[in-house]
């Protein structure tokens, strides 16, 4: 009797709610329950509202795509852009940190400048604006890597900071147009599907990298000092760049095109509530909104919104890592695979699955935390003890404590990148349950900002970690 008094304690303790009614879901889950018994549609929060089609969820997902590939081929297309600073050893080794540093507080000043813009927000207008956004920078790219070659370090250094710049805007407009849009259609899934879409743009430069790598008929040189900290070999990438920034574009060509039929599905929605004195869907919209400050919202999902933030925050340290752990097997014993041109890559392959993963399980209703905040700020809190593990690997050909690559790569690697995707999409689905109707779409747009927020500091953070040798 008295182990179970202690146990619901500890139960009052962890799920109690906060500030009264301010942190309390606006349905009983009972009553969604009801509604799924009773055959009826409608929202997972037990509110009328669109219902779930898998067509718009493939379009949610290729935003999502969309929304992070652009950076993806930054990254990838690192190999490139040492060929042409090569002849400047200053712009050589800091240009890579020179494109992370302006993304990052680029694409987070427009965030917070974005969410503050609520009243007249056009969510559609700011996804297309950055779609189109992203063709233009990226074809001009591709250009970069035919024509004006002849052009200097610095020059070439300040056009791709200006396109880095530009892409980064865009990234923000996504962000916030795509988290809120999909917000205001009610549907978890749809958040959900952007979380997922993101976790696919993180795979896919992973395998093409490793192909790419194993389709070179033999190369044993490596530098893991290279822009990409990946091991890749150092060549003229021209046409591989031109590959990463022509898909880019297509990619963003091809959602574009996707999502316009379900903006004017959105319209059409809009419409029918229309009343007789409104002359525009926008003035529609914008009665159906309610306007929210960020302490409001924070004061209503402070749990999720720190959850997320410490998320990402911790999650920025494995590039660092991942850039420094190579095979336990000696680099001229090694099978290719396991050779540090491809095993690094090899490393990111594994956090990236991991990641989808976990962004995948939450579609499982047994996973289902949305009404648990706090356990999920607890998740996030223990996601900080994953680090020392990278400790217990084999950091620069130093030595592992735990001498095994599968140790690395399914323990430190998937499991790390499992926890990100479900404990990120998690808190992101979340918050449309924790809000009015007419804050949904500011609620998506705030957690998107904790979202670069937290990227941002541990990209700054990070740096501790780029010095261990």
């Amino acid at each position: 009797m008295e182990s179970r008094t202690a146990l619901e304690r500890v139960k009052a303790i962890l799920f109690k709610k906060s500030d009264g009614e301010d942190y309390e879901p606006l349905v009983p889950s009972e009553s969604v329950a009801d509604l799924e018994e009773d055959g009826h549609e409608g929202n997972d929060d037990g509110r009328p509202g669109e219902s779930f089609s898998w067509l718009e969820y493939s379009i949610f997902m290729m935003l999502g795509v969309a929304m992070l590939w652009a950076w993806n081929m930054f990254l990838a297309a690192a190999p490139y852009f040492q060929s042409r600073f090569v002849s400047d050893e200053h712009i050589l080794s800091s240009f890579q940190s020179a494109i992370i540093s302006v993304g990052t507080i680029t694409n987070l000043g427009s965030m917070l400048v974005l969410g503050n813009l609520q009243a007249k927000a056009s969510y559609p207008k700011r996804i297309i604006s950055a779609l189109a956004l992203n063709i233009i920078v990226f074809a001009l790219l591709s250009i970069s890597t035919t024509y004006f070659r002849g052009i200097s370090a610095g020059g070439y250094l300040a056009f791709v900071l200006i396109m880095v710049f530009a892409t980064s805007v865009a990234t923000g407009l996504c962000q916030n147009g795509a988290f809120a849009f999909a917000s205001s259609f009610g549907r978890p899934e749809y958040i959900q599907a952007i979380m997922t879409g993101q976790g696919i743009a993180g795979v896919l430069p992973s395998v093409a990298q490793i192909v790419s790598v194993l389709a070179i008929p033999k190369q044993d040189n490596w530098s893991d000092n290279g822009p990409d900290n990946t091991g890749t070999p150092v060549d003229d990438t021209s046409t591989s760049a031109f590959v990463y920034f022509l898909t880019a574009m297509v990619i963003s060509a091809a959602t574009l095109l996707a999502v316009l039929p379900l903006i004017r599905k959105h319209k059409r929605i809009i419409e029918s509530q229309m009343t007789t004195s409104m002359t525009s869907i926008e003035e529609a919209e914008r009665a159906m909104r309610t306007v929210v400050s960020m302490r409001a919202l924070y004061k209503k999902l402070h749990w999720l919104a720190t959850a997320v933030f410490l998320c990402f925050t911790v999650t920025m340290f494995f590039p660092v890592f991942t850039g420094k752990v190579i095979s336990v097997i000696p680099s001229d014993e090694a099978p290719r695979l396991l050779k540090p041109a491809t095993f690094i890559p090899l490393g990111f392959l594994f956090w990236n699955i991991g990641d989808l993963s976990g962004r995948l399980l939450t579609l499982h209703p047994a996973t289902n935390l949305r009404q648990r905040p706090t356990i999920l700020f607890i998740i996030s809190v223990l996601r900080i003890g994953h680090l020392p593990l990278y400790f217990l690997c084999n950091i620069h050909g130093n030595g592992a404590v735990i001498n095994s690559d599968l140790f690395y790569l399914v323990v430190v690697q998937l499991s790390f990148g499992v926890t990100n995707g479900f404990l990120g999409s998690s808190c992101m689905m979340a918050a449309g349950e924790w809000v009015d109707d007419s804050e949904r779409e500011a609620a998506g747009g705030f957690m998107a900002i904790n979202l670069v927020a937290g990227l941002t500091a541990g990209s700054l953070l990070s740096f501790a970690a780029s010095s261990l040798n």
